[in-house]
């Protein structure tokens, strides 16, 4: 094997709403148990497992959680992509105690959306059918709300030129193809008005313009992150189309001996999900197949968001004391 050195490229991993979702879901289980979370807190296996360890019960519906009773709190918290209205109305009639671990930058989607529509915007939304974040949004206004996934469908859409239309996307998107569905859609429709601001969430337009950067150091590049993850997949893409050959992993135990022919220099990043911990187990991995491999930083942007825990978790504190 010819390794020689591995570049890890910053930013990677965690982006602040994962960070939050995930100390949610282990505040809440310090002071409380049963902690049950609808769908994946995030889309990465060795997050849920850890969590899962720690006594959380994950569960794909709310019919599969016990209704609350008086004096005797069930909680459930929502998962970092957001849940739509229907979910929060079950979740009231099972007499949950809901803890919300949607990202900030989600909800804001998901306001704007409620926003235009009650000012009689037909909305178009740029994203991936099925993904948890587009239906939680598509929820807030299903009856304003068209969904494109690429220019190709913009070619089908058909809406009067009276017709108020405003576009916003999924935060998880890749940067490139969401602005190429957006100039087709200005050109199709003149009218359009572009989101008050860029729905794409700070972590993942980071994280893709710094695999950018990585891309032509590199014969090779690594993406950490689950195959259900929409912006790890983004960036495997994104390396991609700058010409490194690149592949999604969800761990070093994926890692293939034929990827590494004639590679002197592997570059590794992270999605937002993935935490930092697998980092390191990939790099030991590539550590062990040279002979004297050079491990490198490649910082390209500094982040320093936070973001505040809701205060339901105080409120958790006190009913369970």
């Amino acid at each position: 094997m010819s390794l020689e050195k591995i570049l890890l490229v910053q930013p990677r991993g965690f982006c602040a709403g994962v960070v939050r979702a995930v100390a949610i879901v282990e505040e809440a289980l310090e002071v409380h148990k049963p902690i049950y979370v609808r769908k994946e807190i995030v889309h990465n296996q060795t997050v849920v497992g850890d969590l899962r360890s720690q006594g959380a019960i994950f569960v794909n519906e709310l019919d599969e959680i016990p209704d609350g009773e008086p004096g005797k709190p069930v909680v459930c918290i929502f998962s970092a992509h957001g849940v739509s209205p229907a979910v929060r109305e079950r979740a009231k009639a099972k007499h949950l105690f809901v803890i919300d671990a949607t990202c900030p930058l989600v909800t804001k989607v998901h306001m704007e959306a409620i926003r235009f529509a009650k000012e009689g915007y037909k909305i178009i939304l740029i994203g991936h059918n099925g993904h948890e974040e587009v239906e939680g949004t598509m929820g807030e206004a299903p009856f304003a709300i068209t969904l494109v996934e690429s220019v190709e469908d913009v070619a089908r859409l058909e809406f009067a030129p009276t017709d108020k239309l405003i576009y916003l996307t999924q935060t998880t998107l890749s940067v490139d193809d969401t602005n190429a569905i957006a100039v087709a859609l200005k050109k199709k429709f003149p009218q359009l008005t572009p989101p008050p601001k860029d729905d794409i969430c700070y972590a993942t337009t980071n994280r893709q313009h710094a695999v950018k950067q990585l891309a032509p150091r590199c014969d090779l590049i690594l993406v950490i992150g689950a195959k259900n993850s929409s912006n790890s997949q983004r960036l495997r893409e994104v390396a991609e189309n700058c010409g490194t050959q690149a592949y999604l992993i969800d761990d070093e135990s994926q890692i293939r001996d034929e990827w590494f022919g004639g590679v002197k220099t592997v570059g590794i990043t992270a999605g937002a999900s993935a935490p930092e911990i697998v980092v390191y187990r990939v790099v030991e991995n590539l550590c062990a197949r040279g002979e004297s491999v050079e491990v490198a930083p490649l910082t390209i942007t500094e982040e320093n968001v936070v973001f505040n825990l809701p205060k339901t978790i105080q409120q958790l504190t006190v009913l369970s004391n």
